[in-house]
């Protein structure tokens, strides 16, 4: 498995194929994504431990243990560890390069 250490904490790819990526993202509390979109890669991210707040641009959405969100193309959003360290599934398409950011807390 790769780890991949990011300012907000860490990602381990458990799958990478010519068709889907799978990954496990750790958030440490307090810590925010880049507000983001991807022009091609279609992502579902599973909640597996915590509650953190996705940000949308129709508004904030509290995603609890066991809460799915889908993120289409094209869609802004951002992963907020307000209350506590979480820990997500992220299943995608396997363009890991496309990333959009709109705003980043780390200068990205």
């Amino acid at each position: 498995m790769k780890i991949v250490k990011k300012p907000w904490g860490w990602e381990k790819w458990f799958a990478r194929t010519k068709k889907y990526v799978g990954k496990i993202l750790f958030i440490k509390k307090g810590r925010r994504l880049s507000k983001q979109y991807h022009k091609m890669k279609h992502e579902t991210i599973y909640t597996l431990k915590g509650k953190y707040i996705m940000e949308l641009r129709t508004g904030k959405k509290i995603m609890n243990e066991n809460s799915v969100i889908v993120i289409p193309p094209k869609k802004i959003h951002r992963m907020y560890a307000k209350f506590c360290d979480v820990t997500l599934i992220e299943v995608s398409t396997p363009e890991v390069w496309d990333v959009v950011r709109l705003e980043d807390d780390y200068g990205r």
